[in-house]
């Protein structure tokens, strides 16, 4: 799943546009990214209340088990990394 801090219409939209097949969550708010650490503060940054691109694996019970958080939002990690890090999470 995804979380964005776009609106819910806004994801609708590019969910449909991009033919995205995971679940896009909405937080406008900001409160979800910033509980988690994945929301820029500096208030003297010129991207101050974005969100950072980030990732996280939770077990069942909801509990991070492994996260990545990137400074840069154009850095994306490769699928390979993704799968990698889930497999070595699992019990």
């Amino acid at each position: 799943m995804g979380v964005s801090v776009d609106s819910p219409g806004a994801l609708e939209e590019f969910t449909m546009k991009n033919k995205v097949k995971h679940l896009l969550l909405a937080d406008p708010g900001r409160k979800m990214l910033a509980a988690y650490g994945a929301l820029v503060t500096d208030k003297k940054s010129p991207i101050y209340r974005y969100g950072k691109r980030a990732y996280f694996i939770l077990d069942r019970q909801g509990i991070v088990r492994w996260m990545r958080i990137q400074e840069n939002p154009l850095d994306l990690l490769k699928p390979e990394e993704v799968l990698k890090a889930l497999k070595d999470t699992r019990p």
